[in-house]
């Protein structure tokens, strides 16, 4: 069988609240109302039905619900998102084995107990994080205690990137062009999200915790040297604040903290940057994902490339079915 585990969806309630409270959002907001099968489960399930033993993990899509409002009404909207989602599970459970919860992120108390309750009484296999909250990075203390009560309940983060064209590409300029701020930018994202985890104690700090990151590990496994002998030399480039002792802190060389990562296939049909990325996190960290539906065909073509890469790649096939439901089953602790 095919677990798809990195899927966009609107639950319908959701997808009206989202217009009810920010129906003009630009960017990514106008991306996401322009896609059918976000919404239509008739037409996903379409598109589902052209391949077989295939099954999908749900989140929700871009953007993320803190951007959407303010701290007293994003708790009301990642409730109603999971309990969305989570009836699809419920009547639905051969198409979509498990969904992914969303949190109120500018509301961080009132995400901590959303966490509990979408996982210990929805039975979300995990939540999802962006790679900033409203510009905030990940590793603020104010956060940690999700990152806490994820290690305790030992699922996995879905880590999603975040950016938008108001960061602009040059400090003269106050917007990104081109779409730059999606194509490079949010490769960027994830990696800097990773590297602040690292360099800031988590994985010491939270042993059990387990990031899947979209997208194969984003710039990670193609900058392999600069991450690891690149790295080494931490401190020795900057004058005005002292980084040199950080690598002695960590309990291990900076270099596994990064492998520890998992990653998806969701690549857009990239041959190279899959074999890439599974050389450097091993078939063990590697997941089957397509980023369905966020595609030229709205559904089938990323799902259809992903699959021809992973059936194609040189590995022995016992890695194969890890790649598309061992790791799947065992870290999300599926039936």
């Amino acid at each position: 069988m095919k677990i798809d585990i990195f899927n966009h969806i609107f639950p319908k309630g959701y997808f009206d609240k989202m217009l009810e409270v920010a129906p003009n959002f630009k960017d990514m907001g106008k991306r996401v109302r322009d896609i059918p099968v976000l919404v239509n489960l008739e037409e996903r399930f379409r598109v589902m039905d052209m391949f077989d033993d295939y099954a999908q993990v749900i989140c929700l899509a871009a953007p993320p619900i803190e951007v959407l409002a303010g701290p007293e009404k994003t708790p009301e909207m990642a409730r109603i998102a999971n309990d969305g989602m989570a009836e699809y599970v419920a009547r639905y459970p051969d198409r979509f084995p498990g969904f992914i919860a969303s949190l109120p992120m500018n509301n961080p108390e009132a995400a901590v107990e959303e966490t509990s309750r979408a996982i210990v009484q929805l039975k979300a296999v995990g939540i999802q994080l962006f790679t900033n909250v409203n510009g905030k990075p990940l590793d603020l203390p104010e956060f940690k205690p999700i990152f806490k009560r994820m290690s305790e309940l030992d699922l996995p983060i879905w880590l999603h990137p975040a950016r938008g064209a108001n960061f602009p590409d040059y400090l003269t300029e106050n917007k990104s062009k081109y779409e730059i701020w999606w194509t490079f930018g949010w490769p960027y994202e994830t990696s800097v999200a990773m590297a602040r985890l690292v360099f800031g104690y988590y994985f010491d700090e939270f042993p059990n915790l387990k990031i899947i990151t979209h997208h194969m590990g984003a710039m990670i496994p193609y900058f392999e040297g600069r991450v690891g002998p690149g790295w080494d030399q931490l401190g020795k480039r900057t004058s005005d604040e002292d980084y040199t002792g950080i690598l002695k802190k960590l309990k291990k060389p900076h270099m596994e903290y990064f492998r520890m990562f998992l990653a998806d296939t969701a690549l857009f049909g990239s041959v190279s940057g899959t074999k890439c990325g599974l050389d450097f996190f091993g078939a063990d960290n590697v997941l089957f994902a397509s980023d369905s539906p966020f595609d030229p065909e709205k559904g089938p073509a990323y799902i259809r490339e992903t699959i021809k890469i992973i059936d194609s790649l040189p590995i022995q096939e016992a890695d194969r079915k890890k790649i598309y439901e061992g790791n799947a089953r065992r870290l999300l602790k599926l039936k």
